[in-house]
């Protein structure tokens, strides 16, 4: 006999709400897969389609323990929540670690900062600077057209331009360094003065006025999408922190499910004749 639980309910409710998630982000990889999309966009079909099914089928289990009593279910769902609250705890801690690095210079009287590829932590360098993936990064940079629409102050050839709400990735990619001596002639046209280059470094011979070019291969386009990166992970560690409360609530929440169900298996057993 089904016995109302607050616990069970809760378990089931929470995993009956991921489940519509689940199937939301299969859904999604299925449509990138059926219409197409962007580089960027065909980068996550994989990764939604996993992460779907594996939360469609641990979301299962969590509704069949949890509502239905099954407690097998219900075991293998704690062992995968368990599992989630290590795998949780694990990233809170390594994205700290490889985000306590990395400060801009402010360049003075511009309003940005510009980034070195050596301001970050080794781990991050190795995983966005080489060759594979960072191509995937600068196509989705190019598909994202991040050097549009530039906003700016000033009137042309005004070597005081100040660009307003320039993120850290259009500060590397969408202009080339300060120290190369560029003059601008507007957001995204820049000339090499007839005094000649101020430095002679990688980026400044990088830069291209051509849109598909700009300084997408700098270092300092590196340096900005790591700057971008360091600061979504850390918005993301204190998400996983809350994260990591919540899913430790559920497996506790869980755990009085598996009592509740023996319980009630005691209880219709004494029931029998």
């Amino acid at each position: 006999m089904f016995r109302f639980r607050i616990s069970n309910t809760v378990v089931g409710a929470l995993n009956i709400l991921s489940l519509l998630l689940g199937l939301a982000a299969i859904g999604t990889s299925a449509y990138i897969h059926t219409h197409g999309g962007s580089d960027c966009q065909k980068v996550l079909q994989l990764p939604l389609l996993i992460g779907g099914v594996f939360v469609v089928l641990v979301s299962g289990l969590g509704i069949a323990g949890s509502l239905f009593g099954v407690n097998s279910a219900l075991y293998g769902y704690l062992l995968v929540t368990f599992l989630l609250v290590v795998g949780l705890a694990f990233f809170t801690v390594f994205a700290v670690f490889v985000t306590n690095r990395g400060v801009g210079k402010q360049i003075s009287g511009k309003g940005y900062g510009e980034y070195r590829v050596a301001d970050f932590s080794h781990w991050l360098q190795r995983y966005v600077v080489n060759e594979e993936n960072w191509d995937e990064f600068k196509s989705c940079l190019m598909d994202a057209h991040v050097c549009q629409n530039l906003a700016i102050n000033g009137g042309r050839n005004n070597d005081s331009l100040i660009f307003k709400h320039l993120s850290t990735t259009q500060a590397g990619c969408c202009k080339p360094p300060v120290h190369c001596g560029f003059v601008m002639k507007n957001a995204t046209f820049w000339e090499v003065p007839k005094t000649g280059l101020a430095a002679n470094s990688s980026d400044c011979a990088k830069w291209n006025n051509r849109e598909d070019k700009l300084c997408y291969d700098c270092n300092s386009c590196k340096g900005g999408v790591l700057a971008n990166i360091r600061n979504q992970w850390r918005h993301l560690t204190v998400f996983n922190a809350c994260l990591l409360v919540l899913v430790t609530a559920i497996y506790a929440l869980g755990c009085y499910a598996i009592r509740n169900n023996r319980l009630d298996s005691r209880c219709d057993n004494r029931a029998l004749p």
